[in-house]
């Protein structure tokens, strides 16, 4: 997509030798080859016959190569346009560093993009994925890659969604290092595409993040999501836009000023990259937890050892208005609801009790709504959901 695109080999022609010589040359002409032996030639086939258009996935590079520029951090080697992304890991300023890597897409919120036709958020999803992965370890994301694959290369559309990717990498301080668009006809429909992008980031070995730090009497802190981010959307299509029979330009009150459902459901996804890393060098931090599919629960006992539980006080706060028209709409269950949505928190993170004041105040600074949710308690490895959510 971004700053390399190989659409494909350019097709070899078909062809076959005849017994005609062209003047000056000893050997006979080659032909295009023909159907049939009625002598008549046909057209040469080629690539864009097949609904593939190199030219067009050029002109997506053109457009976008002014916003991959932006991404660019003093690492990077060469230009857009080689084979690979280089990069040039600077060894001398760590002791000892570990790679990070992490590979994730947008899932069926592309659907609700590709029927509202807006595409330049999609993007900044993706890169909220696979970054606030590589942060959950304490990791830095230095540089990330993209793949896109669509039934038919328009351009704009291309350009919109790797404009989305690049100011992605510039909210988490990463370089857009590479990519590739891939132009499936037949397999896809023309206004219908997948993306996808691995990132890698660099941690000192002695700062990796998760269970061997996390402690009895820990805090948990929770940062407030922007929505629903980007999971759950299958269940979300289904029970709104299916059997809610809900329209995607239809204005929902709670949302307030006007907003659409379709607005709300694209909202893009908050990415934490660099607060994180910046609170690593304020506060004694002992873990991230990224919340993604699987909920508050399902991603916080990811960093749990097995001799403590975690305590998660649902009263401390109040999830944004889309949750309770999804639960509503579909009557989910509550525990269906938790297992598949974020539930208005984006980001959770363990720190000592001395410093959850600190960390309250640090993420404040940095205009993060954030809130101390519960807290590490002796238990066998779980994450206990406890209270109620405030509701009307």
């Amino acid at each position: 997509m971004a700053a390399t695109t190989r659409l494909g080999e350019n097709v070899t022609h078909v062809s076959e030798r005849t017994g005609k010589t062209v003047p000056g040359q000893s050997t006979p002409e080659r032909q295009p080859w023909q159907a049939g032996g009625n002598g008549r030639r046909k057209r040469t086939v080629t690539y864009a016959d097949a609904g593939v258009s190199i030219h067009a996935g050029e002109q997506a590079v053109e457009l976008l190569k002014t916003k991959v520029r932006r991404t660019l951090r003093p690492e990077v080697v060469g230009g857009i346009g080689g084979f690979a992304g280089l990069f040039r890991l600077d060894v001398a300023k760590y002791r000892n560093p570990i790679l990070a890597s992490s590979t994730d897409g947008v899932g069926t919120k592309l659907a609700i993009a590709q029927a509202m036709n807006i595409h330049d958020t999609v993007g900044i999803d993706l890169v909220a994925m696979v970054v606030d992965d590589l942060v959950a370890c304490g990791a830095e994301p230095l540089f990330l890659l993209d793949y896109i694959a669509c039934g038919e290369v328009v351009p704009d559309r291309i350009c919109d969604i790797g404009a989305g990717i690049a100011d992605g990498c510039r909210y988490a301080g990463c370089a857009l290092l590479g990519g590739e668009t891939a132009e499936h006809p037949g397999v896809m429909r023309p206004d219908e595409y997948d993306i996808a992008a691995t990132g890698v980031g660099v941690v000192e070995e002695d700062d990796v993040l998760g269970q061997e730090k996390v402690e009895v009497g820990d805090v948990v802190i929770a940062m407030r999501s922007s929505g629903l981010h980007s999971n759950g959307y299958s269940l979300v299509r289904h029970v709104l836009l299916g059997a809610g029979r809900m329209r995607l330009d239809t204005v929902v009150d709670d949302f307030g000023s006007q907003r659409t459902l379709g607005e709300e459901l694209l909202t893009p996804t908050k990415i934490y990259a660099k607060e994180c890393l910046d609170l690593l060098k304020e506060c004694e931090v002992h873990a991230y937890a990224h919340v993604t599919g699987g909920g508050v629960p399902g991603n916080l006992v990811r960093v749990l050892p097995e001799h403590v539980d975690a305590v998660v006080d649902r009263s401390t706060w109040r999830p944004q208005p889309i949750f309770d028209l999804v639960r509503t709409k579909g009557r989910i269950d509550d525990p269906e609801m938790e297992s598949t949505f974020n539930m208005g928190i984006g980001m959770l993170t363990v720190v000592t009790p001395d410093d959850a004041d600190r960390t309250l105040a640090f993420l404040a600074g940095r205009n993060i709504d954030a809130w101390q949710v519960g807290e590490v308690i002796e238990g066998t490895g779980t994450v206990q959901m406890v209270g109620s959510h405030t509701r009307g």
